[in-house]
């Protein structure tokens, strides 16, 4: 590919032949970082099940919490890394370097074998290569900016740069588009079993064909001037940050445009799919296709706002966009809740459950890997009710009293998990038990699943559900199914005590007895207007992340361009935006309302917006080829 000097005149008409493979070839490589990176959130549940079910609980949270931190918590050190080598090796042969180190370790991934094969090395080495994607993916986005960026035409960044931004956006869908193929091809059952990992070496593909676009690039028409001009810096990170004249441009850069971009991006994209999952009950693979449709229709607002930002500024429409997000996520979520799950809505509107607690019996829920336990009274009632998506109060009990729930009429004890000791599972069962039936009685749309019952219990099991008109005799009249001694020890129907002498069995399936769910009626959810919504949100995403890369690459001197722009970048988007769907949930629990974690991305919304207004400079009009 022949190397491209652009003059410093603004350029009109058409994009060039040449122009459009620097633009595909960083773009391409981008998409394919993001997709390798959304694999490991998207099939996070399957990852555990082979590599961290096997251990005792602590060991298991302990992998759980490296794994979630190597992937967001270690992008700003990827920056500082590869952002001092692009800054003195330059930007071809850095992110050609990221390229390999996600891709390779993505691959390994998908045949790495797991811990019932090698034992504790499976997670050890599974975190090892998530860490060296966090870094990877840390090093990439500057280094893709920064060379379409040094590449661009004067008057057209924002529109060159653009493409960029939809990598991650194309990265997500992509990801979600292979998940969703191989799940309908395999089926769930082999899905579950092995066919997670074929998304994961399916990318080598990608790689391969990055890989040899990438070769043929040559650097930037900025990074070789500067080179041979002799002005390049010989300690990126010393200069960047150690100088206050350059370290004040990153802190303006992460508070006043990043930190804002980053709640506003996570909000769009994964908490939205986050709340119709968890929060909502929407089932995973139709609120996957509906992000998905949402990402393909608001996808081409990121060039749009890209474009535009090189007729009126990055700053307005970023201020915008951050404005437009504040003063409307409340009505947007709450939009979700009424056309994701009606009777959901419904219900929260009539039924409101007050939690009776003792002072400092309530504590913060933050759980950002999913693995925390909650032993006070209150905490497992408050996280068992968000959980279920239920709003509720917290008034102070008496001192030394365990929690109650009450719901409508009915109050049901809760209880402290440490000092129940054996008897804690069982007073769980029964307290959830209690709580959902009250639940249901006031209208939320729960269902019981099927419960298979050896003939030995039966008349204790409907002795134990009085609320259900269940009548031995005609049970045992009906279908059984004839289980063999051993095969009701393994299904976990009988104790082996209890199963001492018996040859076989009859067990009977007795449908809606079973363990409640909290379900979205698939056939009220309505389909079009949630898509609407979620495009909505999406075009948020591109008024503030499209223009965003033109914003920092201007902001910062050649010299130490990559190293500059890299750092705030992944703080902002790593930390604050990473964090988001743990801390909003967090928060939701905490106040006992589903939408109040919303108040996360708008505060820091809101920061960024005084912030960037007073302070930000408009940067369209720089020119970056002349420091």
């Amino acid at each position: 590919m022949a190397n491209i000097t652009m003059p410093a005149a603004t350029r009109q008409g058409p994009i060039t032949k040449e122009e459009k493979k620097v633009i595909f070839a960083s773009s391409l490589g981008t998409v394919f970082e993001w997709y390798d990176f959304y694999l490991y959130g998207s099939l996070a549940i399957y990852i555990g099940a082979a590599f961290f079910s096997q251990y005792p609980e602590t060991t298991r949270n302990i992998f759980a919490l490296l794994a979630f931190a190597a992937g967001f918590l270690v992008r700003p050190f990827g920056a500082l890394v590869f952002g001092r080598l692009g800054d003195l090796v330059g930007r071809k042969y850095t992110f050609l370097v990221t390229i390999l180190i996600m891709g390779l370790s993505t691959f390994l991934v998908g045949v790495l074998p797991g811990s019932g094969t090698i034992g504790i090395l499976a997670p050890i080495l599974l975190i090892a290569l998530r860490m060296l994607q966090g870094l990877a993916l840390g090093g990439e986005y500057g280094g893709a900016a920064t060379y379409v960026a040094e590449h661009a035409p004067h008057g057209r960044r924002g529109f060159f740069t653009s493409w960029i931004q939809t990598t991650a956006t194309l990265g997500l869908f992509l990801s979600l588009v292979v998940i969703l193929g191989v799940q309908m091809l395999l089926g769930r059952e082999a899905f579950a079993a092995w066919g997670w990992r074929v998304p994961f070496l399916l990318s080598v593909i990608l790689l391969g064909v990055s890989v040899w676009i990438r070769l043929k690039m040559n650097e930037s028409p900025a990074f070789k001037k500067m080179k041979e001009e002799g002005k390049g810096s010989k300690a990126p990170l010393t200069e960047a940050f150690g100088q206050w004249r350059n370290a004040k441009i990153a802190l303006l850069a992460l508070f006043g445009a990043v930190v804002g971009q980053a709640v506003v991006w996570y909000s769009g994209q994964f908490y939205a799919l986050f709340f119709l999952q968890n929060i909502l009950k929407v089932d995973g693979q139709s609120a996957n296709i509906m992000v998905a449709c949402s990402l393909l229709l608001g996808t081409g607002f990121f060039v749009f706002f890209g474009w535009l930002s090189d007729k009126i500024g990055r700053k307005p429409i970023i201020m915008a966009g951050l404005f437009l997000a504040m003063v409307t996520y409340f009505p947007l979520f709450a939009g979700l809740t009424k056309y994701g799950n009606p009777a959901l809505a419904t219900a929260q509107e009539n039924v409101r459950a007050t939690v009776t607690a003792a002072p400092g019996d309530c504590r913060f829920q933050f759980n950002p890997t999913g693995t925390a336990k909650f032993t006070t009274s209150c905490d497992i009632a408050t996280s068992f009710l968000t959980r279920n998506s239920v709003p509720y109060d917290i008034v102070d009990g008496p001192a030394g009293a365990p929690a109650s729930v009450k719901i409508g009429t009915a109050t049901v004890a809760s209880y402290d998990a440490l000092s129940a000791g054996a008897n804690a599972r069982a007073m769980g069962i029964n307290f959830e038990k209690q709580v959902n039936l009250a639940l249901q009685a006031g209208g939320y749309p729960l269902v019981r699943g099927v419960t298979k019952v050896p003939d030995a219990k039966l008349d204790a099991f409907a002795a134990a559900n009085p609320e259900l008109p269940l009548n031995p005799a005609t049970i045992r009249a009906g279908e059984k199914q004839s289980v063999s001694g051993a095969d009701l020890v393994t299904q976990k129907l009988l104790t082996a005590e209890e199963a001492a002498g018996v040859t076989e069995m009859a067990v009977y399936s007795v449908p809606g007895s079973g363990n409640f769910t909290m379900v979205a009626d698939p056939n009220a959810v309505n389909w079009v207007a949630i898509i609407a919504i979620l495009t909505v949100l999406v075009i948020y995403v591109t008024m503030v992340y499209g223009p965003i890369a033109a914003l920092l690459v201007e902001m910062f001197p050649t010299r130490i361009r990559y190293t500059g722009m890299s750092l705030p970048y992944h703080i902002g988007n790593g930390w604050f935006g990473g964090l988001l769907p743990a801390t909003a949930f967090a928060m939701s629990a905490a106040k006992g309302d589903i939408y109040y974690g919303l108040w996360y991305p708008i505060v820091f919304a809101g920061i960024t917006l005084v912030i960037g207004i007073l302070f930000l400079p408009e940067t369209k009009d720089r020119d970056i080829h002349a420091d």
